[in-house]
């Protein structure tokens, strides 16, 4: 009973926190002493509560980021497949003008043969109009290259669609590629940002713990004194 009076005048005239703080050390100091097995037991409860505790954070923080990942792969290749179907689009179109180029090229051939089958036939026909027809003919080159050069034009035109196509595909694939680095960098910077809030949880837990720790000693100590008043009252006195 004595001691339990000393030290609430003890905490009561102490003249700051810090006084305070060193006699509840020294009283605990005196219980741990006295008891020794007793800061093993409690600590060794909470540690485990805590250790349990702070696994669970974790394995959810885990699951979490796999699905994160996951959904950020499945995205990455829709947009590869778009891509895909794109390029599958510029060659079907690219193939289409190639059968249409090819079909125009075979009616200029077809208008050439006719042309010289009309051209033979006028010659046996009408030899005395040999020299006209001999100047249709030439119109007829000359509106055949005009034709070969205005093919060769649109031909070169294709290939530099063709090219830029190319181009466009080259740039889409570097842009694919920064957005899946940029993707990379923040999985990063959200594993680091997870694992310092975890360590801040652990650095809060073990300040509860302490707390906690704290207040059950202090019970003890109290509920040990008054035992001991109990059983020794004439000591008090």
């Amino acid at each position: 009973m004595t001691s339990v009076i000393d030290l609430y005048e003890k905490l009561r005239l102490a003249p700051d926190e810090t006084a305070r703080a060193r006699i509840i050390a020294e009283a605990f100091e005196a219980l741990e002493n006295r008891y020794p097995h007793l800061d093993y037991l409690v600590t060794t409860r909470h540690l485990s509560e805590t250790e349990l505790k702070l696994t669970k954070e974790i394995e959810q923080v885990r699951l979490n980021l796999t699905k994160e990942i996951e959904q950020i792969r499945l995205d990455l290749t829709k947009e590869i497949e778009q891509v895909r179907l794109e390029v599958e689009q510029v060659r079907s179109e690219l193939k289409a003008t190639e059968l249409k180029l090819t079909k125009e090229i075979e009616d200029v051939r077809l208008e050439v043969e006719q042309v010289r089958c009309e051209l033979k036939a006028t010659e046996l026909k009408l030899t005395k109009e040999i020299e006209d027809v001999r100047l249709e003919v030439e119109q007829v080159r000359s509106e055949l290259k005009a034709t070969e050069l205005k093919l060769t034009k649109e031909i070169e035109q294709v290939r530099l669609e063709v090219e830029q196509v190319r181009s466009e595909l080259k740039a889409t694939e570097l842009k694919l590629t920064k957005e899946i680095e940029q993707v990379r960098l923040e999985i990063v910077q959200a594993s680091e940002r997870t694992r310092s809030e975890t360590l801040t949880a652990i650095a809060e837990s073990k300040a509860s713990l302490i707390k906690w720790s704290f207040l059950f000693w202090l019970s003890q100590m109290g509920a040990i004194l008054l035992l001991l008043w109990r059983l020794f009252p004439n000591r008090g006195g």
